[in-house]
Parts: C-alpha cells; sequence; structure tokens
C-alpha cells in the first residue's frame, strides 16, 4: 500500500484554512523557531480581506522582536478578539491595544502554558498546579486579566487533596501554526535545526485532538523514509499540511545565520572572556556570584543576572554551575537578544513544559532574576509598568519554585550614575525612579507566598542587600561609601526592618582586581 503524501501548500493558502472565531495558537521563542511565513501569511490576507475576523491567539513564551514581527503579525483591530500569552513585551503592538481596550487579554505564566498543551492534547479538564498562587494569576487578585473588558474567568482556586492549587482551564485549538526544519514526503517532522524542540510536538497534539488542523512550516522536503526517527518529533498523524518557507522567514534567529553550535550538532570555542568593567550592574553580579554554590543548577533571567555567568567566568568558577534556560537547555552558554532561548554548546535540550516540570518541582538551586519593582512585603513586579505590559514569561514559575531565589537589579533606574574607587561606591547622580515602593503595581512574585513556604529570599543591589523573612524585608547589607540614611533609607517609600548585626559588602566587590571566590 502506497503511503499518502503531506498536503504541501503556500503560505497564503495556509492563512485561507483559518475562519472567523477560531482559535489559533503559534509556537516560537522570543526570534527563534517561530513560523513566520504563516503569520505573515495570515496578517496579508486580514489586510487585503478583512478575514479572518475575531480570533483568539494562544502562545506561551515571548514571540517577536519589537518591529512587527512574531505576535504583532495579529496587531490588527477586528483579527484578534482575544490574546492569552505568557509574555508580551516582544509584541508591544498587541499590548497597546490590550491598554486601549480593543482586545481581551490574559497574561498567564509561560510554563504553565506550555504545560497547558499537553493537558489540551489529553482531553483533561485544565491544568492544575500551585503555579501563581498569590500572584496577579490568581483570579483573587485579577486572574491575569490585563484590561476592563476581560471578563471571563480562566484560571479557578480548587482544593484537592486538602491542597490549595489553581486550575487553568483547557482550550480546544481550531489551528496551530508551528515550526520545523525538515519534513518528508509523508509529513514527519524533524527539529534538529531548531534551538530546542519547544512546545511543537504538544501543540501539534493539541490542536489535533480538538479536531483543529495543524500546519507546519519547515525548511524543505525530503524524500520518505530518509530521516532519522530519533530526531522526527512531530509524526505525520498530526499534521494536515506543510508550508516550505523562504530563508527569510526560516531563519534560526531573528536577525542571525543558522549556528550549529545552538542546536548541539557542533561546540564553538569559547576562547578568552575579557573581564567585565566595574559598573553597578558587574557589582550586583559579584555580590551575587558569593552566593554560587558548588555543582549548583542555576536559572539566570536577563539584565544584570546577565553578568554573573560573566563573572563567575573571571573567578573561575564558572563550570561550578550548570545554567539552564526554559526554553530548554541544559547546561552551555545561554544567549541574549533576539537568540534568546536557545545556548551554545548545550548539553541537553528538552521540550519547554518538561523544563518546567522540573523548575515548578524545585529542580532549580538558585534562581538570579531581575528587580524592577519591590515593595515592603517583599512582593515583585516585572509585568506590568503603567501603559506598559510587560509580561510575566517564565518568570512566575521559576521564582515560586526555586531551592533560594535573588533579585538582582539597580536601587534606583533612569539617571544613576555612580563613581567607584578605592574599594567604596559614591552616588553620583541618583536614578529619577525608585524601585523600592510601598506596594508594587502587579504582584509576580509574592512574598507572604515565599514566606509560607520557608523559601529563602535576598534582594541585591549596588548598594544594599536584602532579606526576605517572615515579619517583612530586612536590610542586612550596605555598600562601603555609602550613607544609610542618605543613600539607601530617603530612596524608598517604606522603612526596612534594619539586621540587629548590619554588614559592610565585602571591600573586595569594589575592586577591580578578582574576588578569589571559590
Amino acid at each position: 500500500m502506497t503511503m499518502k503524501k503531506v498536503r504541501v501548500m503556500s503560505a497564503e493558502e495556509a492563512a485561507e484554512l483559518v475562519q472567523d472565531g477560531q482559535t489559533i495558537v503559534t509556537g516560537g521563542f522570543v526570534g527563534s523557531s517561530c513560523p513566520e511565513a504563516l503569520s505573515k501569511g495570515l496578517e496579508m490576507r486580514f489586510l487585503k480581506t478583512g478575514k479572518p475576523e475575531g480570533l483568539t491567539l494562544i502562545y506561551a513564551a515571548a514571540q517577536g522582536n519589537r518591529d512587527g514581527s512574531g505576535a504583532d503579525h495579529f496587531a490588527h483591530r477586528g483579527m484578534v478578539k482575544r490574546v492569552i500569552g505568557g509574555h508580551w513585551n516582544m509584541a508591544p503592538n498587541l499590548g497597546a491595544m490590550v491598554i486601549r481596550n480593543e482586545i481581551e487579554g490574559y497574561n498567564l505564566p509561560q510554563g504553565t502554558i506550555s504545560q497547558m498543551f499537553r493537558d489540551i492534547a489529553g482531553k483533561r479538564v485544565g491544568t492544575i498546579t500551585h503555579v501563581g498562587l498569590q500572584t496577579f494569576v490568581d483570579p483573587r487578585i485579577s486572574g491575569g486579566k490585563l484590561n476592563e473588558i476581560t471578563r471571563e474567568d480562566l484560571v479557578e482556586v480548587i482544593e484537592i487533596g486538602g491542597q490549595e492549587r489553581l486550575l487553568y482551564k483547557s482550550v480546544p485549538i481550531d489551528i496551530a501554526f508551528i515550526r520545523g526544519s525538515l519534513s518528508d514526503e509523508l509529513g514527519n517532522i524533524s527539529l534538529e535545526r531548531e534551538i530546542g524542540t519547544l512546545d511543537a510536538a504538544a501543540i501539534a497534539q493539541a490542536c489535533h485532538n480538538s479536531g483543529g488542523t495543524v500546519i507546519v512550516q519547515v525548511e524543505k522536503i525530503v524524500k520518505a523514509g530518509t530521516l532519522d526517527p530519533r530526531l522526527v518529533k512531530i509524526p505525520r498523524i498530526y499534521v494536515d499540511g506543510v508550508v516550505v518557507a523562504s530563508p527569510e522567514d526560516h531563519e534560526q534567529c531573528f536577525g542571525w545565520e543558522f549556528d550549529s553550535s545552538l542546536t548541539g550538532e557542533t561546540r564553538s570555542p569559547l576562547g578568552s572572556i575579557e573581564p567585565v568593567p566595574l559598573s553597578p550592574k558587574k557589582i550586583i553580579a559579584r555580590r551575587a556570584a558569593m552566593e554560587l554554590t558548588a555543582n549548583a543548577v542555576v536559572n539566570l533571567g536577563i539584565g544584570a543576572p546577565e553578568y554573573i555567568a560573566r563573572v563567575a567566568n573571571e573567578e573561575g568558577i564558572g563550570d561550578d554551575m550548570v545554567l539552564t534556560v526554559e526554553a530548554g537547555p541544559v547546561g552551555g552558554v545561554p544567549m541574549g537578544g533576539s537568540q534568546f532561548g536557545a545556548s551554545m554548546n548545550p548539553e541537553a535540550i528538552m521540550d519547554q513544559a518538561v523544563q518546567f516540570d522540573f523548575y515548578d518541582g524545585g529542580g532549580v538551586d538558585l534562581a538570579f532574576l531581575g528587580l524592577a519593582e519591590a515593595d515592603e512585603e517583599g512582593n515583585i513586579n516585572v509585568s506590568k509598568f503603567g501603559p506598559r505590559i510587560a509580561g510575566a514569561g517564565g518568570f512566575i514559575n521559576i521564582t515560586q519554585n526555586a531551592k533560594r531565589v535573588f533579585f538582582c537589579g539597580t536601587f534606583t533606574a533612569e539617571g544613576l550614575k555612580v563613581k567607584i574607587a578605592n574599594g567604596s561606591l559614591e552616588i553620583i547622580q541618583e536614578g529619577r525612579q525608585k524601585k523600592f515602593v510601598k506596594a508594587v503595581e502587579q504582584i509576580t512574585f509574592s512574598g507572604k507566598y515565599a514566606a509560607q513556604t520557608g523559601q529563602p529570599v535576598m534582594y541585591i543591589t549596588e548598594r544594599a542587600v536584602f532579606e526576605l523573612r517572615s515579619d517583612g524585608m530586612y536590610l542586612t547589607e550596605i555598600a562601603p561609601g555609602v550613607d544609610l540614611e542618605k543613600d539607601i533609607l530617603a530612596h524608598m517609600d517604606f522603612t526596612p526592618h534594619i539586621s540587629a548585626n548590619l554588614k559592610q559588602m565585602e571591600k573586595c566587590i569594589f575592586l577591580e582586581r578578582p574576588m578569589a571566590v571559590k
């Protein structure tokens, strides 16, 4: 018997399959593995015809590069009525539509959306987890709703086995736009040239089992039987159609040529690493590096935490930790920019949902994440700032469950200037924006929940270190050269507890030479 070949179509033909009011899921992670040809094709159809309209868009990770790519292909009035996303910052046009109450918007934890795809595939009522309790996605706070017109409850508080949990309700999927590397003539899809497997298989399963249509964008089609079955991550039984994309719509990462060291096919020499000049962010990273332990499993956020790996390598302890990225890489060197989600020279690459299973269960020993806004209860906001929706991404999954969590960032923002000399710190110009406020705008990390679970939490800045204890936030260290009243307390909207044994941050942090941390 001759097996049926997969339907090969153009992006324009794929766009015609999407009907008014349907629910569509797109794959991708920031600038990697985004089905650009498919999303662009659908956008062009809408701009020409006004169809389809009233879509519900679901995606787990950030998608785009703040330039109209990724999820922002859907940012047209009338095209979508609702968006359920894990991270919004890379699709600013969609975020602006939410702020203007033009569409309904939800921000749910990235890892939980990733896991939801598996539960949708299995026809489960939803995803039951502790992740999100006492944060803004808890329905007793806002249920992840981002504006006034978003009213339906997608998250419910339940009690199971005597424990409080959140139920994220399953949403059937009508259309899936995902991306692979190669398709054979039958529709078996391999992903060996992608930075990770992400949620590709789970999305395809969820859509197929919902009775929907699965379209996969690929680089090229090869003869049946020539793909290594160990590399096939989306079997033909899930696939309804294949689109061969042009090279410009199929970049491994937006703006970058294919790099085989990000897939594990080859290894790149890292070369000598030049020391990072002393700066507020390096001071923060140096103090944070003092918390590293041998063989620790680590997750680093963007911003100041990115410097920690550089500092660790300068100090000769870079190999003593294993860096992980929520997109799936374990080991290697995490990348930034539109390549965020990838790692150079990874030791393993897991499915995104599997990585988050590990995170949710406390697999991360040390998590170093950003500090955008903190309050007197130890809450952190990194997800919403006035008219800008950044989104939580994997922040809730990671920070709520790491064995120890460290929030790293400058004490103030916008215009901060310092002088670092002779082992001390001098504030030359204070930042215009306070970060330590009475109450954060949105609770992305709950200090109360951390206290209840006994999670150790530290807040590291260039001039002060705080710890969260059962009765609030304690100031435990200050930088040499810094005045407690003038440089710290005067720039906080609340008065922290002062530790009885208030210490000075170690002088070696503020000197150009290595700290000799071991």
